[in-house]
Parts: structure tokens; C-alpha cells; sequence
């Protein structure tokens, strides 16, 4: 396999859709670094490993010998995506935006390479454009074609409203393609009709039109809705190493392999080989800890990683408290008390209601290194060490 072969195999690894291929395999024959784009809207800094799939592609790519343009969206952000929502965004303030725009920053760099990246904001060029050429850049496009989005169509039919400014959002993003001159631009799946709108912008513009790559959504750890804070079936980043490799190790089996084609840097024949090692009766948990190992001395360091599992509830059976013990607001909404599995559940400490009520059940709870029933209560103001099975605890308050 030659290295344009081997460049096109580490691109399409874990991908979603790359269009045009054809035209992919072209620029990477041209032997030159490709300029390549993903836009961040700075309105959620707290990045969790759903956010680092397309981050991981960024690096692949600045690994085979290309420039990351890394576009802050501090423009865009004061419109408000409306990709995948039924209402209009509520923008951001221009203090806002910049406070989060300086935390993804010292997030993403711990993945990426800050020497072959490019951290640009498209207010650089948006903010110079008069009313003449917005109207312009207006002019470009439909209203009908704007309708063509799923989102926008979904609430026109629904009679929900659909703010002038909220068209303009694809129209800039697509515009930032033809400013930056890229070549290739990452995006989620959701973000699909935006990515295709900077191709028609540039091919508008005389531009070799960018090839967008969508990446997929990362399943949540339940295994099956898409990793998300408000969800509770995320491992964000920033965790401390023993949380990360808690949550890690208890993940279904069923997304081992999932997570290691869009989460390890390890090769598809490293992971290949992992597979059979399952087959011959290798121990999933330990191919777990494989993974969990190789997340946090990416984000934590070496050190954190080989002792991840020394924080991560070894010693809490002996009632000692690991340092880094996770902290919980759980919020009683008006409520003097909730039961236990009501507030395990709420805390994050199991994926989902039904999974709490069986660990109560199961007397996999312990309250302060008790074991409760489902009678159990706690009260507004109370704070205490909750522990679910042998290693999910936290420290719980109740507001």
C-alpha cells in the first residue's frame, strides 16, 4: 500500500461520509499541506470525549503532514447555531463568547498539535463586512433552499418561529470556508447542510470547492443515546483520572470497539488484534483498561494514568476516601426528600432510573459505607458518600 493509499485509509477511518472522495483523493495527490477547517461555536467549553472524535480526526490529519484550522466561531456564536433545535438559540454576549473560546482553547490543545494548528475567529472578516455585503451573501441562497434543512423544515411545518438572523447562521459558516481558502472541512453529521453550504460559496467564488468529512455522534455510555452532559452518560475531559477510569471500565461491552476506532490513536491493526484476543478469551475489562489508560494520559499525563485505578474506589471498601472523590449537587426541584435510587439516579451515579431502583434493590448502595433499601430517604441539606456497586461513589449533596 503506498503512503497516498495508507493517508486515504487513516482519513477514512471511523468517518461517516467524506464528499466528494474522489475529489479527496486529488488534493492528497498534490503532495502539499491541505488547509483543514473545523468552526467551534464557543457556547459549551466543557468538553467531553462525544466532542474529541472530530478533534482526533484534526490530529490524524496534522499528523500525516496537514494544517488545522481551528475557526472559533465568535461571530457565529453571537447568532446561535440552530442546528438541531426546535427554538431559536439565545446568543451569546461578546464576554461570553470569549471566555469559553479561551477554555476550548486550552482544552483542544491537549490533543492537537499546537505547532501545526491555526486558532483563527471569523470576526476577523465577518466583523469588516458592511450591510451591502451581507445582503450580498443573502442573495446567494433561497429561503426555499434554506428550508431544505431537516431542522428549519420541522419547525416551519410546526408553525414554530424561525428568526431572520437564524438563515444567516449556514450562509457566515459557509462564507468562513471561502475566507480561510480551506480545503477539507470536519463537521458532525448534524452539521451536514452547513459543510455542503461552504462548497457551493466557494464553487460561487471560483474556489476548488473544501471536501467535508462528517464525523459520527458518539454513543453516551448507556450504549445508546449520544454522549451528552445533561444526559449524565458522558466522561468529560476534564474528570478527574479516577472518575474517567471508572467510568471507562463499567462501560458496556458492546462499545469497546466503537470507542477504540473513534477514541484510541491505536492502529486498526492493534485493534484487530485486541479483537481476537477477546475471541481466545482474553477479559473485556482489562481491553477496558487498555482504553481508559490510553484516554487519560492524554489528558492527565502519564503518571495519572498508572494510577488511575488507585483513585478510581480500590480503597473505598476499606473506608478510605480517595482524593480526587467526585462532587454532586443533586437538586430536590421543591422536594423536602428524595429516595435514594431517585437521587443516585439524578447524580449520575447509574445510567438510568431503572438501572438505580435495581441496585437498591440488589444492595449495591451504600450510604456512608451503609448498605440502604429502598425506603431509604435524604433530606435538603444533607451531604454524604454514595456508593453504587464497587466503584461508582461520589460525594452527594442535596439542594
Amino acid at each position: 500500500m503506498d503512503k497516498q493509499q495508507e493517508a486515504l485509509e487513516v482519513i477514512r477511518r471511523g468517518t461517516h461520509e467524506i464528499l466528494v472522495e474522489e475529489e479527496l483523493v486529488k488534493k492528497i495527490a498534490e503532495n502539499r499541506p491541505l488547509r483543514v477547517k473545523a468552526g467551534f461555536d464557543p457556547t459549551a467549553p466543557d468538553l467531553h470525549l462525544g466532542h474529541t472524535v472530530l478533534i482526533n480526526k484534526l490530529r490524524q490529519l496534522q499528523d500525516l503532514g496537514h494544517t488545522v484550522l481551528f475557526l472559533i466561531g465568535d461571530f457565529t456564536g453571537r447568532i446561535g447555531d440552530p442546528s438541531g433545535k426546535n427554538v431559536t438559540r439565545k446568543p451569546l454576549t461578546e464576554a461570553e463568547v470569549m471566555e469559553n473560546a479561551q477554555t476550548y482553547k486550552d482544552q483542544v490543545f491537549k490533543v492537537l498539535d499546537p505547532v501545526k494548528t491555526q486558532v483563527v475567529f471569523n470576526s476577523e472578516w465577518m466583523s469588516k463586512m458592511s450591510a451591502s455585503d451581507l445582503i450580498g451573501l443573502a442573495a446567494q441562497q433561497t429561503v426555499a433552499r434554506m428550508l431544505e434543512r431537516d431542522d428549519f423544515e420541522k419547525r416551519y411545518k410546526s408553525n414554530q418561529p424561525i428568526a431572520i438572523h437564524e438563515f444567516l447562521y449556514p450562509l457566515v459558516q459557509g462564507y468562513d470556508s471561502v475566507a480561510m481558502q480551506a480545503d477539507i472541512e470536519l463537521g458532525g453529521t448534524d452539521q451536514k447542510f452547513n459543510l455542503l453550504m461552504g462548497r457551493e460559496l466557494q464553487k460561487g467564488r471560483g474556489q476548488e470547492p473544501q471536501v467535508v468529512i462528517t464525523m459520527p455522534l458518539l454513543e453516551g455510555l448507556d450504549g445508546v443515546q449520544k454522549m451528552s452532559k445533561s444526559l449524565g452518560n458522558y466522561v468529560g475531559i476534564d474528570e478527574a483520572p479516577g472518575v474517567m477510569f471508572n467510568k471507562l471500565v463499567s462501560m458496556p461491552d458492546s462499545l469497546i470497539w466503537r470507542y477504540f476506532e473513534l477514541l484510541s490513536f491505536k492502529s486498526l491493526a492493534e485493534i484487530d488484534q485486541l479483537k481476537k484476543d477477546v475471541e481466545q478469551g482474553a477479559n473485556p475489562r482489562d481491553i477496558k483498561i487498555l482504553l481508559a489508560r490510553e484516554l487519560i494520559e492524554r489528558f492527565h499525563g502519564e503518571e495519572a494514568a498508572a494510577n488511575a485505578h488507585k483513585s478510581a474506589g480500590n480503597r473505598l471498601g476499606e473506608g478510605e476516601l480517595p482524593e480526587d472523590l467526585l462532587e454532586v449537587d443533586v437538586d430536590l426541584e421543591g422536594e423536602a426528600d428524595l429516595p435514594i435510587a431517585a437521587i443516585i439516579n439524578r447524580a449520575g451515579l447509574t445510567a438510568n432510573g431503572a438501572q438505580a431502583k435495581d441496585a437498591v434493590k440488589r444492595g449495591a448502595v451504600k450510604v456512608d459505607h451503609q448498605v440502604v433499601d429502598e425506603a431509604f430517604r435524604l433530606a435538603k441539606g444533607s451531604e454524604q458518600v454514595i456508593q453504587v456497586g464497587k466503584k461508582n461513589y461520589a460525594k452527594v449533596r442535596l439542594v
